[in-house]
């Protein structure tokens, strides 16, 4: 009985399934991605894990955070069709640091690990969990020197007299009253004066109890 237990105990271990992610900008420029899957294939066969698919984008500049291929990658790992994501480098796969965070916090959260070959990433490790630490750091720097600028603009427009915010439409009363009283629908007027249904009734409410004043 004991034996058999034994026997059950050292059966195989499941192996890690890779997905390969890939990207060149363009088609007609000679850059090739089996570079990059090559390498990338090779570094997962010295690991001994088992590649799972490889999701290359073909002619996507790096600048768009949705491409087919990284779409269906991301929908399969929603999926946990696999246990690592390896790349050949961060910006053959992230548009920005923001993006490349999300993406590490969306992986994180779905048990998913992360490597980079050039930069000698790889999550799994503590090294890697502090690159991912300091690329939180940064992405939040980023976001609140974003803020602070925004803020420091709407400051000096406000000392210069600037009035901020969208011009305010200015809208015929009487035509809408007009309209109105001649039996048109609210939805027709508002499609007329170019504004809400809402907009129309409002102003001919306000309207109405002046008018009562």
């Amino acid at each position: 009985m004991a034996a058999g237990i034994v026997r059950h105990l050292r059966s195989d271990p499941i192996s890690t399934r890779v997905a390969i992610y890939a990207r060149v900008s363009t088609l007609n420029a000679g850059q090739d991605p089996s570079m990059q899957t090559r390498e990338l294939g090779e570094y997962c066969q010295r690991r001994g894990w088992e590649v799972h698919d490889t999701y290359v984008d073909n002619g996507f500049s790096g600048k768009k955070d949705s491409r087919p291929q990284l779409n269906r990658m991301m929908q399969d790992a929603h999926e946990c069709r696999f246990d690592v994501v390896v790349v050949w480098r961060f910006d053959r796969f992230a548009r920005s640091v923001s993006h490349l965070l999300r993406a590490l916090e969306t992986f994180n959260s779905l048990g998913v690990q992360f490597v980079s070959l050039s930069e000698q990433v790889d999550t799994s490790t503590p090294m890697g969990k502090m690159v991912f630490t300091v690329l939180g750091a940064v992405a939040e720097l980023e976001r609140n020197l974003i803020v602070e600028r925004v803020r420091a603009g709407l400051r000096r427009a406000r000392s210069k007299g600037i009035k901020l915010g969208r011009p305010r439409k200015v809208v015929n009363t009487n035509r809408i009253l007009f309209l109105r009283a001649t039996g048109t629908s609210w939805r027709k007027i508002a499609q007329e004066m170019k504004v809400s249904v809402g907009t129309v009734f409002s102003i001919a409410e306000a309207a109405g109890k002046n008018s009562a004043l």
